[in-house]
């Protein structure tokens, strides 16, 4: 896969809000925490309606750090989520919760696609 250097920005405008979010720090007992970077293309006119449904959608989940959903400003209708969990074992574990398998289902209809997707493990800034 090719990466340009919009993707690169991109990437590093995502990172930068994870850094921003401080505070959380790493849970106990676990040396390893689990990063995802996603981007995600909205159906046309229906990003707003989308970010609506994922923000009530991810409410509450254990384990989770921080679920950031930013809007891309490149594209009208792409967004870019960024999660920290305190491991990869609490995310997997997130996409059997009620909340998140309602956002799922509401929010399946309003996806034109799915874009670039990082793993990461996160080690600072958090």
């Amino acid at each position: 896969m090719t990466q340009t250097r919009r993707d690169m920005l991109k990437l590093a405008a995502s990172m930068a809000a994870v850094s921003a979010i401080g505070g959380a720090g790493r849970a106990e007992g676990n040396s390893e925490m689990y990063g995802l970077i996603g981007q995600m293309t909205a159906t046309p006119g229906n990003r707003a309606e989308l970010i609506a449904i994922l923000e009530r959608g991810t409410r509450d989940m254990p384990g989770n750090i921080a679920y950031v959903i930013a809007e891309d400003r490149a594209d009208e209708n792409a967004l870019w989520i960024t999660e920290i969990w305190d491991s990869q074992e609490s995310h997997a574990a997130s996409l059997e919760l009620p909340g998140v398998q309602a956002a799922i289902a509401e929010g399946r209809p309003m996806i034109a696609g799915m874009g670039h997707r990082f793993e990461t493990t996160p080690v600072a800034g958090v």
